[in-house]
């Protein structure tokens, strides 16, 4: 009787672990092809509004290939291999390695030496060689220790992108902020909120000094932001809500 209950019991419990097994490799499944719907086409673009004149265009694109005047994009302080290893995304995913290997290695190159930092808010303008990006000029801004990034830093990311645009007159500007090639978890949405709001913060400071004839004519005509297949949906939510609050003030 004793074995009998025994193997009752070994029966159940292989029952329960295959059924556990099998919910879970289920839901693997299912979570893995909910992902893979979610993706959105590369080169799928937005008009998402337009704002003092600037139409505000969201863009599955990496950096090396939009096609505009002035590229923005994000690094973060170097570290040995950063955007390379993980917690980066893999190369074929990761815009920032595109950038570095078309631009033959110099992101690394001055990033590495120290001639270019990333501290939080440091620029460094790039002249891109004929034919090596879509775009006629690259801007490297800093993001500062990737361990203490807070979303709230991309609104002052995002007046300073505007600021140094609006300084080289350039009608359309690219912005990549990176932070998912870096491997940083950051809350899209926000992010890509916080962007925009900051840089309509300094367009607009620009265009009031324009009212009272302190500043040169603004050139720009569009912002576009760039986001990467699984993120385009939740960033479009993030330029919208930006959008909204731009047009309440």
């Amino acid at each position: 009787m004793q074995h009998s209950i025994s193997k009752y019991f070994n029966w159940s419990k292989a029952l329960v672990t295959a059924l556990v097994l099998t919910v879970s490799a289920t839901n693997y499944v299912s979570a893995q092809t909910a992902t893979a719907e979610t993706k959105t086409a590369v080169g799928t673009s937005k008009n998402c509004r337009t704002v003092d004149g600037v139409s505000i265009v969201g863009l599955v694109q990496g950096p090396s290939a939009a096609v505009s005047d002035l590229q923005i994009a994000c690094v973060f302080e170097y570290t040995d291999g950063d955007i390379f290893n993980p917690p980066a995304l893999p190369k074929d995913l990761n815009g920032m390695v595109h950038l570095d290997e078309a631009l033959k290695g110099i992101i690394t190159d001055v990033r590495k030496s120290g001639k270019f930092q990333g501290h939080a808010l440091e620029t460094l303008l790039i002249s891109p060689p004929k034919g090596s990006l879509a775009t006629k000029k690259l801007l490297l801004i800093g993001l500062g220790d990737r361990n203490a990034f807070n979303a709230d830093l991309m609104k002052e990311v995002g007046s300073v992108a505007m600021r140094e645009a609006l300084n080289l007159k350039v009608t359309t500007v690219s912005f990549a902020s990176d932070l998912k090639d870096a491997g940083i978890d950051s809350p899209t949405a926000l992010v890509a909120e916080n962007v925009v709001l900051g840089a309509f913060d300094a367009y607009r400071a620009q265009s009031y000094l324009k009212s009272k004839s302190f500043s040169e004519e603004l050139k720009l005509k569009k912002l576009i932001l760039l986001a990467g297949p699984a993120f385009f949906t939740t960033a479009g939510e993030g330029i919208q809500d930006a959008i909204s609050k731009l047009n309440a003030k």
